[in-house]
């Protein structure tokens, strides 16, 4: 004969002090810690861009082409390629997930909807920092805003709408986690009761949600090629730019933004799982899954790097040769030869581990980083040697070298974006909860 047992809090137990699963509003040592260095990323960012905002961009290291010889867009238009680069594969993996029911990559979906959030929000800050007078230029946006223009395009779609869409997705496929995180007695308890918004957890609101859910994902991934293909038009339509007119920007910006984002959710699904001890929702299925797909995109962006090569080097233009000799042998050939050997040694290792169908987490890591650091060095060469080198007016070579205020907002805003993530982890599950919340806050 048993007898069942019921756990009785001790009396000095408060109910608001019910502990909720995965460390959400559990403010440990450790997590302090932690957010020391992004905090104090956040200050110099902010201390840089006051800088600038009080003495003017002439405190970065952009000047006007010509005469100036230098460069208009430089490391913060990097950035806004970068970030928003980063935000595709999120989303594009959370709205698949949902379409194909793919269940060995439940655990990622959440924290690939978030990545997709907060990196827009990242590539927007970035826009605006570039901006010598910010509201003069929003205002100007809607004053004289032309629509067939991809910048247009650019800010239209993958600043709001792009951003507005991400944001709702994650609302609405985190409702049901926020009603039942809700039913639980903490001192959160009124944020997930404001979330949930009277989700009530039924069959009926179930399938609400996942049709939503389902139609949202469909209408978003149209909306993320649109988007980013029309960010790769605002250089690929400048037919007066060597290096930039040309019809593989469009696909070049999207699969390099996959690989990217399949990179970054790597390293951060890495991450997580290990603090939050999360092995057995976050299994070595769902990091293959994505070294496969990275390498496959891996294999189509070398396949790009290749014919941009033959096309700048096989009976170029002489603006066309002046700007494959700065890449290739001259100013910015380590930065090119860096890039592509970070792309190229991830693709190899992927392919090994491809072969011999045994993914190891710590190269894919690895791999990870290394994608985003050819990444970023690729969208440094889209940006800035094409208007530094190869005018087509008698102009001489320029130069640009970002200045510290530029790299301290860079800074700035990738520790933002550490510390938004860091955040949300505390007052909000980072993973999608499990059909039974007791087995998950146990």
């Amino acid at each position: 004969m048993t007898t069942d047992v019921i756990d009785v809090p001790p009396p000095d137990v408060a109910p608001e002090d019910t502990e909720l699963p995965m460390g959400v509003g559990r403010f440990d040592r450790g997590w302090r810690t932690f957010i020391i260095f992004p905090i104090i990323g956040v200050v110099i960012g902010l201390i840089a861009y006051l800088y600038e905002r009080n003495q003017g961009l002439v405190v970065t290291g952009m000047r006007d082409l010509g005469s100036m010889r230098g460069a208009t867009w430089g490391l913060y238009i990097t950035l806004v390629v970068y970030f928003v680069g980063v935000s595709f594969a999120g989303i594009t993996i959370a709205a698949v997930i949902r379409l194909f029911h793919l269940e060995q990559l439940r655990g990622i979906a959440r924290m690939a909807e978030l990545m997709t959030v907060v990196a827009l929000i990242l590539g927007a800050l970035a826009i605006v920092v570039d901006l010598g007078q910010q509201m003069r230029g929003i205002v100007n946006l809607f004053r004289y805003a032309r629509p067939q223009s991809p910048f247009f395009g650019t800010f239209s779609l993958v600043i709001s709408g792009y951003l507005f869409a991400s944001i709702v997705y994650l609302y609405v496929t985190s409702r049901r986690d926020a009603s039942r995180m809700a039913s639980q007695p903490s001192k959160l308890r009124r944020f997930f009761q404001w979330w949930s918004a009277g989700y009530e957890d039924t069959s009926d609101q179930r399938a609400r949600d996942s049709r939503t859910s389902f139609w949202l994902a469909l209408a978003i991934l149209p909306l993320l090629v649109v988007a980013h293909s029309s960010l790769g038009f605002v250089f690929g339509l400048q037919v007066g730019r060597p290096g930039w007119f040309g019809t593989l920007q469009a696909p070049a910006f999207v699969i390099l933004a996959g690989v990217s984002g399949i990179g970054h959710i790597i390293v951060m699904a890495a991450m997580i799982r290990k603090s939050l001890g999360a092995e057995d929702r976050i299994g070595m299925d769902a990091f293959s899954w994505l070294g496969r797909a990275l390498m496959i995109l891996l294999f189509v962006y070398v396949y790009f790097i290749v014919v941009e090569l033959l096309t700048i080097t096989y009976q170029p233009s002489v603006a066309e040769q002046q700007l494959s000799e700065a890449l290739l042998t001259g100013r910015y050939a380590p930065i090119f030869w860096g890039s592509t050997l970070a792309l190229l040694v991830s693709l190899i290792a992927l392919a090994v581990m491809g072969l011999q169908k045994r993914w190891r987490l710590s190269w894919l890591i690895a791999a990870g980083v290394l994608v985003n650091v050819g990444a970023l060095g690729k969208r440094y060469l889209i940006v800035v040697p094409s208007q530094t080198h190869g005018q087509l007016l008698p102009y001489g070579v320029g130069s640009y070298t970002p200045s510290w205020v530029e790299i301290g907002v860079a800074i700035g805003l990738f520790s933002l974006g550490t510390l938004m993530v860091a955040v949300f982890m505390k007052v909000f599950p980072i993973i999608e909860l499990d059909d039974d919340l007791e087995e998950v806050s146990t």
